[in-house]
């Protein structure tokens, strides 16, 4: 038996050494257009920062050490240029040698991922995407060439543009991060991305979003708003669209996504070919439709059940998608679960918001970090639809257990009965995911009502008094104009001096506003706690600052 692999990356590597542990007698082609093979394409940004010194340390695997561990036929700069699946052959070109050749196939394993968006630039401006060792060398090239002095413009404000700008910034280049949206890392819910954006802004980063690059000429490029930029080179990270072409021209789904259809277990719909990586369509974990998720780990597995199925061992179908991330940028980690708010406000789908504050460990041992984490809840089954965590220490745990219980079935009020490990430097005897399932179940009985940042000024507009519960010290270094100062611990005694109106409760991060509320409440009062507090309220201050002055850019250049 033959296999053909298209794509030497990824998910093709991983379906092509299953295959052969699988079967010492088939014979498995691996074609890559590119290079190499086997690379740390997630590491490509930190070479170029000098995190990752050694340009070696990258290449995980070389077509020799593939054949010689694997008995792997792997050849690099060859593209396939079609695929007849009628006869299973593919013609093949040798980027070398410009030779083309027919090969046949009993089974084919499409892997080729995802291809850049184009970039909107002039010719001769060096404009690269971060996708390739090629792609690091030139970038390192010019950087070199520049020196210090290195202007350089990154389009895109997504996991891969901001990588870059972080690296950039390492290389002591100017940088310039131009985003189409009116947000950075459009993943997050805005409140969740201002203090992001503050973060790069902080560094010197000129952010521009509502923005786009409509020409360049001599070293300068010219944005939409008008601003024309210096650049030494310009770096593509807008995003990624499935590489499909191959598929579509022979005849294969392509499903509504863009991407390519498969089954449960990696086939298309022509039953000898199977096909994994970005380029494929996965199904979503939270409402089962397709959709896009590329993530490397996605298509490591995938790749390893398509090498089950093409062997006959495959026993268990693909897991829905949830598209776990995270990133580090700036000091910062950010990590996403599940669905965002945007997207369940755009699907009109039912969702409760839980906001909360705690650290990365007990406060009383050093160094504790204050994280940012937002649970978003269907409120009828209870269900976790997603969550969002900003912070430092600590969010990458809090990120997986949370996708674990999502994997898991369990409930938002569940993640307070969850025993996660305990020591002062590592958590607090109530973890942060403990303390989202306690808030989340509160909700859940309704011993608390809440409000959402952007409800504050509707619900005041209406009437309702809003109650600083922090004490006068807090409330003198800053709070929501129209706010009451009444402390907690005088609350009980001078509640009557309240008005006979809907209260609005707060405090810093809402768990004095809780126990505000459930105190206001059994005494008489209509209270509803602001959710995530005034460090919520702040970020989405900030994050409705960015969207205005992204608009701004908009209207002045229309």
């Amino acid at each position: 038996m033959k296999t053909i692999i298209i794509g030497g990356v990824a998910g093709g590597m991983s379906a092509a050494t299953r295959l052969r542990r699988l079967d010492e007698q088939r014979e498995i082609v691996v074609y890559e257009r590119g290079s190499h093979v086997s690379f740390a394409n997630c590491g490509l940004p930190y070479h170029v920062g000098g995190v990752i010194a050694e340009r070696s340390s990258l290449l995980l695997q070389t077509p020799e050490t593939l054949a010689a561990r694997f008995a792997l036929d792997v050849r690099v700069r060859h593209e396939v240029m079609a695929i007849d699946a009628a006869a299973k052959t593919v013609i093949v070109r040798d980027l070398t040698t410009g030779a083309t050749s027919t090969e046949t196939y009993d089974d084919l394993l499409l892997a080729a991922g995802a291809t850049a968006q184009a970039g909107a630039t002039s010719p001769g401006m060096p404009t690269h995407t971060l996708r390739s060792v090629d792609d690091v060398d030139h970038i390192n090239a010019v950087l070199g060439q520049s020196g210090a002095s290195a202007h350089v413009v990154v389009v895109g404000a997504g996991f891969i543009g901001l990588e870059a700008v972080e690296n950039l910034l390492a290389r002591q280049a100017t940088v310039t991060l131009v985003q189409r949206g009116n947000q950075v890392l459009s993943p997050l819910d805005p409140e969740m991305a201002g203090p992001i954006q503050q973060a790069l802004e902080t560094a010197g980063v000129d952010v521009r979003t509502g923005t786009t690059i409509v020409g360049a000429s001599a070293g300068f490029v010219i944005l939409s708003d008008g601003a024309r930029v210096r650049a030494d080179l310009v770096i593509e990270a807008s995003g990624v669209r499935p590489e499909a072409s191959l598929a579509r021209s022979a005849g294969l789904r392509i499903g509504p996504t863009g991407g390519i259809a498969v089954d449960a277990r990696q086939r298309t719909s022509d039953p000898s070919i199977w096909a994994v990586g970005d380029g494929v369509e996965k199904v979503d974990h939270i409402d089962a439709e397709p959709t896009l998720v590329t993530m490397a780990g996605l298509a490591n597995r995938h790749g390893r059940a398509a090498a089950d199925a093409i062997a006959g061992t495959a026993t268990t179908d693909a897991a829905p998608a949830l598209g776990t991330s995270i990133l580090g940028v700036l000091g910062l980690t950010v990590a996403l679960v599940g669905w965002n708010e945007k997207r369940l406000q755009a699907a009109g789908r039912p969702h409760r918001v839980v906001h909360t504050h705690p650290s990365s460990h007990a406060g009383y041992y050093p160094g504790a970090q204050q994280m940012a984490m937002k649970l978003l809840v269907e409120p009828e089954t209870d269900a976790i639809l997603g969550a969002q965590i900003v912070g430092r220490d600590g969010v990458d745990k809090r990120i997986d257990v949370i996708a674990v219980a999502m994997t898991a079935g369990l409930t938002a009020s569940g993640l307070s009965r969850l025993e996660l490990a305990y020591a002062p430097q590592y958590a607090s005897a109530k973890d942060p995911v403990n303390l989202l399932g306690y808030v989340a179940e509160n909700a859940k009985t309704g011993s608390t009502r809440s409000l959402q940042w952007h409800e504050l000024e509707a619900a005041m507009a209406t009437g309702a008094v809003l109650v600083d519960v922090r004490s006068s010290a807090e409330y003198q270094t800053g709070s929501i104009p129209g706010a009451l100062n009444l402390p907690l611990d005088e609350l009980r005694e001078r509640h009557t001096e309240l008005p006979d109106a809907p209260i609005v409760v707060h405090c810093q991060v809402g768990q004095r506003g809780h126990t505000a509320a459930r105190l206001l409440s059994q005494l008489g009062h209509d209270v509803r706690n602001l959710d995530g507090g005034w460090l919520t309220w702040s970020a989405g201050l900030l994050a409705a600052a960015n969207r205005a002055d992204s608009a701004s850019r908009v209207s002045a250049i229309r």
